[in-house]
């Protein structure tokens, strides 16, 4: 097989489109363009047509288009873009790494790109996911039903594209990413009824970056992003918000790595040092990464001084044995 660069780069030509990049990204892409929408069957998939190069990033493949169970998917919002290593076989699997933009549950998976191409370049195939959010018609339900939905379709993914290892996957997301990263989680101890229940696809780790994993405390203490969400306050909506509560919900055979800034003043770092308290107590693993210094997103750019540590962070968590993260892999780390 050639490398993936050379191949990525035929099939990034043969793939155009357009969107608004994330205010959370690196600043590489265009604003104003109309959104890709065109789509065609390739190999048992269905993929974005018409993709532009400066939506993706090296080691980009393709842009599926995952089905919704609310009617018919929108291209230019329930897609995932694939992103392989280099020189990436069929015959041998790679961890897999999805990764969940937040931007107060509005997605902005292009502003993540940089990410996806940076963890593809250290070895792991990464789908980097797009869903409807609030201000695209999402919020509660919808939104927790795209992102079930999508991560659904994996195994459809990999029976289509060999040598991704969707049997032990790492989900990881930032901010409102974060709780949804460890909402996928606690799937599967959903009740019949609750959105989201009965998982075709459930993660083995999950990595949540400056997410709100205590949710009624947040949105108790001024994160109007919540409510705004979920059209409602918790008091209004104490089942549903029960069930996606991450802080609620812990499962303890699915390890948490949760990462946050010190000086975060959007999502507080309590919301991880509650959650990781939490979950020991409740018999699970999670450990807690302090970033000093660190706001809400700066983290996440290229230019960080942090950025090198939290590719790391990631790799590592993706490709440990579940048993080494006992809750003190990175103490120490600076």
């Amino acid at each position: 097989m050639a490398p993936l660069s050379r191949t990525a780069a035929v099939l990034a030509t043969a793939l155009l489109g357009a969107a608004v990049l994330s205010a959370c990204g690196d600043g590489h892409g265009s604003a104003g363009s109309p959104p890709a929408t065109d789509t065609t069957e390739a190999d048992g998939l269905t993929v974005v047509t018409g993709v532009p190069e400066d939506e993706v990033s090296d080691g980009f493949v393709e842009r599926i288009v995952y089905p919704v169970r609310d009617g018919s998917p929108d291209p230019a919002e329930n897609w995932a873009d694939l992103y392989l290593p280099e020189n990436h076989r069929r015959d041998a699997p790679v961890p897999l790494v999805v990764y969940l933009q937040g931007s107060g549950w509005n997605g902005g998976a292009h502003g993540s790109r940089h990410i996806a191409s940076d963890l593809a370049a250290r070895g792991l195939t990464v789908l980097n996911v797009e869903y409807r959010g609030v201000e695209e018609g999402g919020g509660w339900p919808t939104t927790f039903t795209d992102v079930a939905d999508a991560l659904d379709h994996i195994p459809t993914i990999e029976e289509h594209r060999p040598g991704i290892a969707v049997d032990d996957a790492t989900v990881v997301g930032h901010s409102a990413g974060g709780q949804l990263a460890a909402w996928v989680a606690s799937r599967g101890m959903l009740d019949d009824d609750q959105v989201g229940a009965h998982p075709r696809f459930s993660p083995t780790r999950v990595v949540s970056l400056a997410g709100p994993l205590d949710l009624v405390w947040a949105a108790e203490n001024g994160d109007d992003n919540i409510v705004e969400a979920m059209e409602a306050p918790p008091e209004e909506l104490p089942r549903a918000y029960d069930s996606i509560d991450p802080i609620r919900n812990i499962n303890r055979d699915v390890p948490v790595v949760a990462v946050h800034g010190t000086e975060d003043s959007l999502v507080p770092k309590e919301n991880s040092e509650h959650y990781v308290r939490a979950a020991g107590e409740a018999g699970g693993t999670a450990e807690l990464v302090l970033l000093p210094g660190a706001d809400h997103v700066s983290f996440l750019k290229s230019s960080s001084s942090y950025y090198d540590r939290l590719l790391s962070i990631i790799h590592r968590t993706a490709t440990v044995p579940t048993d080494e993260l006992d809750g003190g892999l990175f103490q120490g780390r600076s």
